[in-house]
C-alpha cells in the first residue's frame, strides 16, 4: 500500500504526477472544489462572527470517499492543487473535511506549491512542502462571503423590481456597468463631418502621398474641412499654389528603439489570444490549462509545457532566462541576445506578484518541434506563449523614421513620413497585436525617396476624401479583459468567468465578436447605480481587491475587513427594503413612449420576466392591458411608438385551411404558428411579422409528423415510453428523462430495461415529450398520483388515530398514577 497521498485539483494533472513520483505515492484528483457556501438565505452569519456554512458539492462524494480510503493507510498527506487563493481554499477543504472524520490523526499534512508541471518542479515542491497559508485561506473565505452576502441581499430585492433578472453579483454587476455605460456613450454619440487631404507625388525612384499639416496658414487639423464646399474650394486654392510641383522643406531622420512586450500574464495572454487567435476568454483558459497539466509529447512522455496560467506577474525565473538566453543564442544569433537580461515591472498597481509570469516550462520546446503532439487550438496557443518569452528576452527592435515637410506656395504644406526596421531585434520573433492602430503606426513599414531641402516633386493630384467621427467601440472580451484589470475590478482567475456570466443571465450578447447590454441587462445596471451606487462603484470594488490582497499578505484581518464592510452594506440593505415595502422605489426602465390612438390609453415599453415589451393601458384601467413582446432586434430604450403599436398587430391570421384558421403569434417561448391544436416554432429565418400561409403549413406539416412518430414503444401498465427526440430515442415516464445504450435497438427495449436505465440515467423532463405521448403518459402518471395520494393519506389517518390513541392511553396512565399518589397521601394522614 502506498505510504504517501498527494491530491491534487484534475485527473489530467494527477495522471501527469504520478508519472513523476515513485511507488510510494498515490496521486488522487479531487475533481475540483470539494465545498461551497450553502445556497440559501442565512448562510454567512454577520452576527456570528460572518460564520460560514459549508456543504458538499454533489459530484464530490465518490471523489472524497476514494480520497478517504486512500488516507487512512497513508503516512504523509500532501495537498498539491493549484498555486493561488482557490487552490489555497481547495487544499484546506479538504484538510477540514478529512480532520472531521479523524483521518488526520497521526499524520504529517502538507502543502505542496509548484507553478509548473515537470518532474523537477514537482519533486523540489514534494521535498520542500509547507503549511496551509492561513492568510490566503482568510483571503477566499472573505471572497466567498462577500460575493454570497451581495448578491443574497441585493438579489431578492432586484427580483421584486427586474423581473427576469437572475441576481446581482460583487464583481460582474461594475463589469456589466462598463457595458452599458459603453453603450450610452455610443447612442449619445453625434457624428461630426470632416475631410481630409492628401498629395499625391511623383518622384522618378518611387511615388509616395502625403498629408495635409498647413493650410491658408494654419496648422490643419481634423476639423479644418467639414463639408464638400470648403474641401474642394480649398484644393482649388492648393493646386494653383503649387502649380504642378511642391517643394521639399524640412527632411528629418530620427531612429527610436522599440522593446518587447513583457511575457504574458493571465490578462494579456486573454487579451493577445482573442486579438490573434479569436478565442474567447473561457477557452484561452481551457486550453491553457491543458497544456498546464500535461500533455503527451512522444518519448518524453507527459510533461506540463507552460507555467501556471493564473498570474499577474511579469517577471520569470534565473533558471528560465538562462534557457530563453540560450535559445536566443542558438536560434537567432549572438547579435540579438542583450548583454544582460530584460526585466520588466508591472504596471498595473494591484498586480499580485506571487508567481512567475506565463512561459514555456522547457524554451527548447519549439511549437514546430512538438506541434505533433498537440490540438490545433493547443499548437497556436503554445506557440503564442513560447513566442512572447522568447521575444522578451531579445534586444530591441531599432526604428528609422524619416518625414518630408513638402510645401505649396507659402501657405499650404504636407508631410510624408515612412518607418523602416533598421534592426529587427525581438521582432524576428513577436509583434504584440493591437487593438486599433494609431495614425503614426500607418506608416509602419513605408520606405520614402531620398529627398533633400530645396528638391521639388511632381504634384500629380490633391485627393479629397469624406469622413465621420465615430462612437467609441463596444467592448470586445481583449478590451473588456484590459477594461477590467485598469479598473481592479476582479483577478486572473476571475475574468473569463465574470464574462461568462454576463452571457449566460442574458445580460448582454456578442454580436460580431463586441459586447451589447440586453434591456434586461441595462435594467439592471440602473436599478443598481440607482439604489446601490456605492456598490457597483468601480473604485468601491477595486478597493474591496485591494483588501482581500491585505487580507493575503497577512496585512488585514479578514473578519476586521468583513466588519467594515457589512455595517455600511447592512444598513443599506435595510434602508432600501423600508423603501421598497413603502413603495418608495419605482420600477426602472419605464419607457413612456405616448398614447394609444385607437383606445387614447398610455404606451408604454419595459423589461418582464419573459423578456422585453410594449404596453397598451396600465393595471389600473378597468380592462387589462395589452401586451406585445419587441422583437428580437429591438431595444425598449430605442423603439418608437409606430414601431411599438406594430407589434400589437400578433396574433396574425394567415389564412383558413380545411376549416381551422392559421395563425402566428409570440408567446412567453418565441413565435410560432398555430392550427388547431398544433403549435410550431418558428425557425431563426422566420419572422411572425412576415411569415406567410405556405411557409407556415410547412412548420406544421413538420410538427405534425414528428408528433405521428414520436412514440417508438409503449408498456402496458406503465407510464414509460420510448420515444424519438431531437438528439434520438430516448426514455420517459413524464418526470425523468433516460438514455439509451447507443448499440440497443429502441424497438427491442424492454419495461425492465427501460426501469434500469430510466433509474441510472434519469434527468427531470423540461417541457414535456409530444403531443400523443403527453396525453397517454400524463393520465398514468396522474393516476399514480392519485393512487399515491390517497394510499398516503390513509396512512396520514392511520398514523393520527395511533397518535390520538397513544396520546389517550399517555393521559390515562398519568391520571391512574396521580390518583393512586393521592390515595397514598391520604392513607399516610389518616394513619397519623
Amino acid at each position: 500500500m502506498a505510504t504517501n497521498l498527494l491530491i491534487v485539483e484534475s485527473p489530467a494533472k494527477a495522471k501527469t504526477i504520478n508519472k513523476y513520483l515513485g511507488k510510494d505515492f498515490e496521486v488522487l484528483a479531487s475533481y475540483g472544489h470539494v465545498r461551497d457556501v450553502v445556497p440559501k438565505d442565512g448562510s454567512v452569519d454577520p452576527d456570528k462572527h460572518f460564520e460560514i456554512q459549508w456543504q458538499l458539492n454533489d459530484k464530490s462524494a465518490k471523489h472524497l470517499d476514494q480520497i478517504f480510503r486512500a488516507a487512512k493507510t497513508a503516512d504523509n498527506i500532501y495537498l498539491a492543487t493549484d498555486p493561488d487563493r482557490e487552490g489555497e481554499a481547495i487544499s484546506w477543504h479538504l484538510s477540514e473535511i478529512m480532520g472531521k472524520k479523524g483521518l488526520l490523526k497521526g499524520r504529517n499534512v502538507k502543502r505542496v506549491v509548484f507553478t509548473e508541471v515537470t518532474k523537477s518542479a514537482v519533486l523540489d515542491a514534494v521535498a520542500n512542502p509547507r503549511d496551509i497559508s492561513e492568510w490566503l485561506v482568510d483571503a477566499y473565505k472573505a471572497r466567498r462571503a462577500l460575493d454570497y452576502l451581495v448578491g443574497f441581499k441585493i438579489s431578492p430585492l432586484l427580483w421584486r423590481y427586474v423581473r427576469g433578472a437572475k441576481s446581482a453579483g460583487r464583481v460582474q454587476s461594475p463589469a456589466l456597468r462598463l457595458i452599458v455605460e459603453r453603450e450610452a456613450e455610443i447612442e449619445a454619440f453625434v457624428s461630426q463631418e470632416y475631410w481630409s487631404m492628401e498629395a499625391q507625388c511623383r518622384h522618378p525612384s518611387q511615388d509616395f502621398t502625403a498629408r495635409l499639416i498647413r493650410l491658408d496658414g494654419n496648422k490643419a487639423e481634423q476639423f479644418s474641412l467639414t463639408d464638400s464646399k470648403g474641401a474642394h474650394a480649398a484644393r482649388d486654392r492648393i493646386l494653383q499654389a503649387a502649380d504642378g510641383r511642391l517643394r521639399v522643406t524640412d527632411v528629418s531622420s530620427k531612429e527610436r528603439k522599440r522593446r518587447a512586450a513583457p511575457p504574458f500574464t493571465t490578462s494579456t495572454l486573454q487579451q493577445e489570444a482573442g486579438r490573434k487567435l479569436g478565442f474567447p476568454t473561457r477557452k484561452t483558459m481551457q486550453v491553457a490549462q491543458k497544456l498546464y497539466e500535461g500533455i503527451r509529447i512522444g518519448e518524453e512522455g507527459t510533461v506540463g509545457l507552460i507555467s501556471y496560467m493564473r498570474t499577474d506577474s511579469v517577471s520569470l525565473s534565473g533558471e528560465a532566462l538562462s534557457q530563453l538566453r540560450d535559445v536566443i543564442a542558438r536560434d537567432y544569433g549572438i547579435e540579438n541576445l542583450p548583454d544582460k537580461p530584460n526585466f520588466y515591472r508591472n504596471k498595473n498597481s494591484n498586480a499580485q506578484e506571487a508567481h512567475e509570469a506565463i512561459r514555456p516550462t522547457s524554451a527548447l520546446r519549439r511549437p514546430e518541434q512538438i506541434a505533433q503532439y498537440l490540438s490545433d487550438d493547443e499548437r497556436k496557443l503554445y506557440s503564442l506563449v513560447w513566442k512572447r518569452a522568447v521575444a522578451s528576452q531579445m534586444i530591441p527592435a531599432t526604428m528609422n523614421t524619416v518625414s518630408i515637410d513638402l510645401t505649396a506656395g507659402t501657405e499650404h504644406a504636407f508631410r510624408a513620413s515612412g518607418t523602416t526596421v533598421v534592426v529587427a531585434g525581438f521582432l524576428n520573433v513577436y509583434e504584440e497585436g493591437r487593438d486599433a492602430r494609431k495614425a503614426d503606426e500607418d506608416d509602419d513599414g513605408r520606405k520614402l525617396p531620398a529627398l533633400k531641402v530645396g528638391d521639388a516633386v511632381d504634384l500629380q493630384d490633391v485627393v479629397t476624401a469624406q469622413h465621420f467621427t465615430e462612437p467609441p467601440p463596444r467592448f470586445t472580451e481583449a478590451s473588456l479583459v484590459k477594461a477590467l484589470e485598469e479598473y481592479g475590478i476582479g483577478r486572473p482567475s476571475t475574468y473569463a468567468s465574470i464574462i461568462s456570466t454576463l452571457l449566460y443571465k442574458d445580460y448582454t450578447t456578442l454580436v460580431n465578436k463586441s459586447f451589447r447590454p440586453t434591456d434586461l441587462g441595462r435594467v439592471l445596471t440602473m436599478f443598481l447605480t440607482e439604489y446601490f451606487t456605492r456598490y457597483v462603484d468601480y473604485n468601491f470594488t477595486a478597493g474591496m481587491e485591494d483588501e482581500l490582497d491585505k487580507i493575503a499578505e497577512g496585512k488585514a484581518q479578514w473578519l476586521d475587513v468583513m466588519a467594515g464592510f457589512w455595517k455600511e452594506f447592512g444598513e443599506k440593505i435595510r434602508e432600501i427594503t423600508l423603501m421598497i415595502n413603502g413603495r418608495e422605489v419605482k420600477f426602472p426602465g419605464i419607457v413612456e413612449l405616448g398614447t394609444d390612438p385607437k383606445s387614447g390609453k398610455p404606451l408604454s415599453a419595459r423589461v418582464g420576466q419573459y423578456g422585453a415589451f410594449a404596453q397598451i393601458g396600465t393595471v389600473e384601467d378597468e380592462e387589462k392591458p395589452k401586451f406585445a413582446s419587441l422583437r428580437p432586434h429591438q431595444s425598449i430604450f430605442n423603439i418608437t411608438a409606430s414601431e411599438a403599436l406594430e407589434l400589437f398587430g400578433l396574433p396574425r391570421e394567415l389564412g383558413v385551411v380545411d376549416g381551422q384558421s392559421v395563425i402566428a403569434a409570440v408567446g412567453p417561448f418565441g413565435a410560432y404558428v398555430k392550427k388547431g391544436d398544433t403549435n410550431a416554432s418558428l425557425k431563426k429565418e422566420d419572422d411572425p411579422y412576415t411569415i406567410e400561409l405556405d411557409r407556415a403549413l410547412v412548420l406544421i406539416n413538420e410538427k405534425e409528423d414528428f408528433i405521428r412518430n414520436r412514440i417508438i414503444k409503449e408498456f402496458d401498465g406503465s407510464a414509460i415510453q420510448v420515444l424519438n427526440g431531437r438528439f434520438g430515442p430516448y426514455l420517459s415516464d413524464g418526470a425523468l428523462n433516460g438514455k439509451i445504450p447507443k448499440d440497443v435497438d429502441p424497438t427491442s427495449v424492454t419495461l425492465e430495461q427501460a426501469q434500469a436505465w430510466l433509474t441510472e440515467t434519469g434527468k427531470p423532463a423540461r417541457r414535456g415529450f409530444g403531443r400523443g405521448a403527453k396525453k397517454t403518459a400524463a393520465k398514468k402518471v396522474a393516476k399514480k398520483a392519485a393512487t399515491k395520494t390517497v394510499a398516503a393519506k390513509k396512512t396520514a389517518v392511520k398514523k393520527a388515530a395511533k397518535k390520538t390513541a397513544a396520546k389517550k392511553a399517555a393521559k390515562k396512565a398519568v391520571k391512574k398514577t396521580a390518583a393512586k399518589k393521592v390515595a397514598k397521601k391520604a392513607a399516610k394522614k389518616a394513619a397519623e
